[in-house]
């Protein structure tokens, strides 16, 4: 059971990252939240193994721990401003700090929905079910989520002239 769970760590971990990246946008939450879903995972292996789609119930189980923790009421410390530790390949990185900020500045549930549907490409269905949500809400969170992300990121894009718009 170990050695499987090993496995399954090492094949996933980047992926189980990222995700938690984008929904907590820091480096160091993003940490914790891997590492308290793997904790949840591993603690019922038996049963995530046995699942249809290890991955999949891995991953809901990280959305749900992001949200249970986005609506305790100790959840509210501020993140500060930090450098980045890790490299990254984007073409202009002033577009991924604008980014993130604006899916910081969206509600948690939100923020999942954008990044189970738009970064992990899920369907409306799959998201629907990882978040306990029906279709129709996924639709309109999505909606009104892309709508506040245009308005975020149309505020903070500069001009030419160095003026933000």
């Amino acid at each position: 059971m170990d050695d499987e769970f090993e496995e399954f760590v090492a094949a996933r971990s980047a992926q189980l990252y990222r995700s938690a990246y984008l929904l907590t946008t820091s480096p160091h939450a993003a940490e914790d939240l891997v590492q308290s879903a793997l904790a949840k995972a591993y603690a019922s292996w038996w049963r995530v193994s046995g699942a249809g789609d290890p991955v999949a119930y891995v991953h809901g189980v990280l959305i749900k721990t992001f949200l249970s923790e986005r609506r305790r009421r100790s959840s509210s410390e501020l993140p500060v401003a930090e450098p980045t530790d890790r490299a990254t390949r984007d073409a202009d990185p002033a577009d991924r700090v604008a980014l993130l900020a604006a899916l910081a500045e969206l509600a948690p549930v939100d923020r999942a929905v954008v990044v189970l549907r738009f970064w992990e490409d899920r369907s409306v269905a799959q998201t629907a079910a990882d978040l306990d949500l029906s279709e129709a809400a996924v639709k309109n969170r999505s909606l009104r989520a892309l709508r506040s992300l245009r308005t975020l990121l149309t505020d903070t894009t500069p001009h030419p002239n160095g003026s933000a718009r």
